[in-house]
């Protein structure tokens, strides 16, 4: 018995611990099925707290420490196989990561050096699609099957695997919309991954039609940049977008600027309107994102991100517009 004791303590100080603590010691008189405990328990709580990144104001730090978190819980991940909501934190934290530094270094660099542009934009696809990938484990889990008719590329097998889903499932399908879309956004070059872009659109309109209000306005958020990217007779357009821009300022109380970026961009910008993008991202960079109201403070990090853009954006007026 003092040997399986020593051999569960061996594994909870290489994997758990640095996790979690030395407070899980004081389960160790349960003997080795602790080992199962301690897992299910880390995954539970790196899930419902994603990270605690959202209220940070250093972006620089979240990127550091970023990449050991979703390490540590894709570690946990393969020990729990049908661990739904740890596969949601990945999708959540490998599509925000990509979004946050990886695609934001690649539109930078692009603007330098367009081949080393593309490989760093490759490596945010592969994140994309990861973080995609883990959301779909997850829909997969709870509805077996699901994975294999949406991906069929037949239509009617599709829409009925979306039917199948309900409001609990609608993080998962945010995620894997998100993620899936934002590769697609890389895609250029890859027509298989471009082709996938109307299933994209019926995930995330799926998932809109069982909870609109979603994480305050974020499906709505989705579809600002989706909408400029689709022809109207898909559904999408300018007048779309903007649709969806109000929805999503209302619904978050015009806390969260990424959709406001995200509009200057995809609409402002192709429709050539300058003074409007510039007032719209002046609006963006001038909000007071640091306050420490507690409903500014939880979208503190994003804003930050946002007003970023926003100032990059700002920085190239002479190469995005005409005159």
């Amino acid at each position: 018995m003092d040997a399986l004791f020593a051999d569960c303590r061996r594994w909870l100080r290489s994997a758990v611990l640095p996790v979690v603590g030395p407070a899980l010691l004081v389960v160790l008189s349960s003997g080795c099925s602790v080992k199962g405990y301690a897992l299910k328990a880390t995954a539970d709580a790196l899930s419902s707290t994603g990270g605690g990144y959202g209220t940070e104001d250093d972006p620089m730090l979240v990127r550091q420490a970023a990449p050991f978190g979703l390490k540590t819980m894709e570690t946990l991940a393969e020990s729990l196989p049908e661990h739904r909501q740890i596969r949601l934190a990945l999708a959540s934290g490998f599509v925000q990561y990509a979004y946050a530094f990886v695609n934001q270094d690649a539109d930078r660099l692009s603007d330098k050096d367009i081949d080393q542009g593309k490989q760093v934009l490759l490596r945010a696809r592969r994140l994309y699609l990861r973080g995609r990938n883990y959301a779909l484990d997850a829909l997969e889990l709870s509805h077996p099957g699901f994975r294999k008719a949406l991906l069929s590329g037949k239509q009617e097998e599709s829409r009925a695997a979306l039917l199948r889903l309900s409001k609990e499932d609608v993080p998962y399908l945010y995620w894997a919309g998100a993620g899936w879309a934002l590769a697609i956004g890389t895609a250029k070059d890859d027509p298989n991954l471009f082709g996938d872009f109307p299933l994209v659109g019926q995930v995330m309109e799926r998932a809109l039609g069982l909870d609109e209000s979603f994480d305050e306005g974020a499906i709505h958020e989705f579809f600002v940049s989706f909408d400029a990217s689709r022809p109207e007779d898909q559904g999408g357009g300018p007048v779309s977008s903007k649709k969806h821009l109000d929805i999503a300022q209302k619904q978050g109380q015009g806390r969260k600027l990424g959709s406001l970026v995200s509009y200057a961009e995809g609409v402002l910008q192709a429709q050539q309107k300058k003074a409007e993008f510039v007032k719209l991202l002046q609006q963006v960079v001038a909000t007071d994102v640091l306050s420490e109201d507690p409903s500014w403070k939880k979208q503190r990090l994003s804003n930050i991100i946002a007003q970023e853009r926003a100032r990059w954006l700002l920085s190239k007026l002479s190469d995005l517009f005409v005159d």
